[in-house]
């Protein structure tokens, strides 16, 4: 008996090729892990990549014949099929893995970072592998029979793919099992499922924000070392961006990325300490909130206040400077200052963006009119990538040959790694600029200053062959999540606050985490308050004659 291919029939089966499609041809990234999970020596993985093969390609036919109608399965399979190339692109080209967090970090990114993730490359990549196929899908002369067929041919369909997945799926659990289980990362790689469930997720923790901000830390004062004082004091968080801790010649990386620092007096480098987050969506709410990374949601963070709340609570002034794509909701209850517009004929910055020095242009002005006790964040733009040549000026060239181009396919190992360590290089200038200001601002404006300095998360470099950032957590690579932190002091707040220098030195190879610096920064500062732990402050070790 001959199958005689109709209108009818291609309708019918539809489901079975679409899903050969998105399984063989979108699932670049997911395959090259899968095998190398399952690769016992030659051939020996063979068998168990086939079932995997055929179980995927069973079960998404399985669930499309469920929405297989006449106006219903196009338009699906039309947004499936260009969303997964996209994602196909990203994972293929960066081994960048997809949830619910890098949703979020794409959904608050500003256009400029978005623009230099696009290239000629990802354009042709998605018209071949997603708008073609779509055109085609368009073109194609399916005939639907009635409801009532259609229904029966549907349920046929779902029945058989169903049972013949669970009898492949019981033939391989043991082989499969292990692979699955040691491999977590492997569900974050199979499009469009992990699609699917990212924006599901970030759906789900975007649109269940409360409205209203629990207040955080009302009762928070200033501490028995503020009394008698006349000294205004004013304190500097730099909030880095994309710096990981491995590429800072102070963590004894090869490359002289830190020669600045290095030289700073009373500059304390705590060379291990954890993100809370891969990126910044994460990493930037989670590190000013009370929360900690275990209990931390996006719903949480949003529902109440943070460090920046309780500082003002406690009589000090508040300001955040942003070079970046905003404070992701930290900073919408104090003073806020965006400079990373560009403005024509401004050296520091250039036609796209603004350099992290223009942070600091206003910084002596700021600290000599401020009639209060005064905390400024600076956000930088730091090592944000793939365009990591376009974060510095030309002067910090240093490191090369570098990559210039966004995409990184084109560009040797070695190439990234030197324009990634250029934006270290310049981070150093920077901070050190920072210091040498709150140093002469001491004596100038007699106050006692201080700074501190975290990145909100790392970068993988090609380790692995993963590159950027936002992994999820419980996968992502220690370059994605060991960060840079240092403390630097001035001998008035040093002394007016009781901290041990020598004793900051001693706990600087021990580990921390971001959980540390919500408490860390009100011990330092010594805020009394119900909600600080001295457990969690770092610095509280160090404390004499409190």
């Amino acid at each position: 008996m001959k199958l005689r291919l109709t209108r009818h029939t291609l309708a019918d089966f539809l489901p079975l090729i679409a899903s050969l499609f998105l399984v063989a041809v979108d699932n670049f990234a997911f395959w090259k892990s899968f095998i190398g999970a399952t690769a016992g020596g030659p051939l020996a993985g063979v068998p168990v990549q086939v079932g995997m093969f055929l179980l995927l390609v069973l079960t998404f036919t399985a669930f499309l014949a469920l929405i297989n109608f006449r106006y219903v399965l196009k338009p699906v399979l039309v947004l499936l099929l260009i969303v997964t190339s996209v994602a196909s692109y990203f994972m293929n080209h960066y081994g960048t893995p997809i949830d619910w967090s890098m949703v979020q970090n794409i959904m608050e990114t500003d256009t400029r970072e978005s623009v230099e993730l696009f290239s000629w490359q990802m354009v042709l990549s998605v018209l071949l592998l997603g708008v073609l196929p779509a055109v085609l899908l368009c073109l194609a002369p399916l005939r639907y029979g009635s409801v009532r067929r259609q229904i029966a041919v549907n349920l046929g369909t779902l029945a058989g793919a169903a049972v013949v997945a669970l009898l492949l799926l019981m033939l391989m659990f043991k082989s499969l099992a292990p692979a699955l289980r040691e491999h977590r990362e492997l569900r974050f790689l199979l499009t469009p499922t992990n699609v699917i469930q990212a924006v599901n997720g970030y759906a789900q923790r975007k649109f269940t924000a409360p409205v209203v901000v629990a207040a955080l830390g009302t009762d928070a004062r200033k501490g028995p070392l503020w009394s008698g004082q006349t000294r205004r004091t004013v304190t500097v968080i730099v909030v880095g961006e994309t710096a990981r801790a491995a590429n800072f010649s102070l963590n004894k990386y090869a490359r002289p990325t830190n020669p600045l620092l290095a030289k700073q007096a009373g500059l304390v480098n705590f060379s291990n300490m954890q993100s809370c987050g891969t990126a910044t969506a994460v990493s930037v709410p989670c590190v000013f909130s009370a929360l900690g990374r275990h209990n931390y949601t996006d719903t949480r963070a949003r529902s109440q206040e943070g460090l920046l709340d309780v500082f003002k609570h406690a009589g000090l002034d508040v300001l955040w400077l942003d070079n970046n794509s905003g404070c992701k909701g930290v900073c919408d209850r104090v003073r806020k200052q965006d400079v990373s517009v560009p403005v024509k004929g401004d050296p520091l910055c250039n036609s796209e963006e603004c350099f992290d020095e223009r942070l600091l242009r206003d910084l002596p002005e700021i600290i000599h009119n401020a009639r209060q006790d005064l905390v400024i964040v600076l956000h930088q733009k730091g090592s944000h990538g793939p365009a990591y040549w376009k974060r510095y000026p030309d002067r910090f060239k240093v490191f090369g040959p570098q990559c210039e181009t966004n995409d990184l396919s084109k560009c040797t190992r070695e190439a990234i790694v030197a324009a990634y360590d250029n934006t270290i290089l310049y981070t150093d200038f920077v901070l050190s600029k920072t210091i040498d200001l709150l140093r002469d601002s001491a004596i100038r404006d007699d106050v006692d200053t201080s700074l501190m300095y975290f990145s909100d998360h790392g970068e993988s470099l090609g380790e692995n062959n993963l590159y950027l950032h936002g992994a999820p957590y419980v996968i992502a690579p220690q370059e994605q999540r060991h960060v840079p932190f240092m403390l630097w002091l001035s001998d008035g707040f040093r002394e007016r606050f009781k901290l041990d220098g020598q004793c900051l030195a001693a706990r600087a190879d021990q580990e921390f985490s971001h959980d540390n610096i919500f408490h860390s920064a009100l011990g330092m500062l010594d805020i009394n308050t119900a909600i600080y732990n001295p457990k969690l402050d770092l610095f509280n070790a160090c404390t004499h004659a409190r």
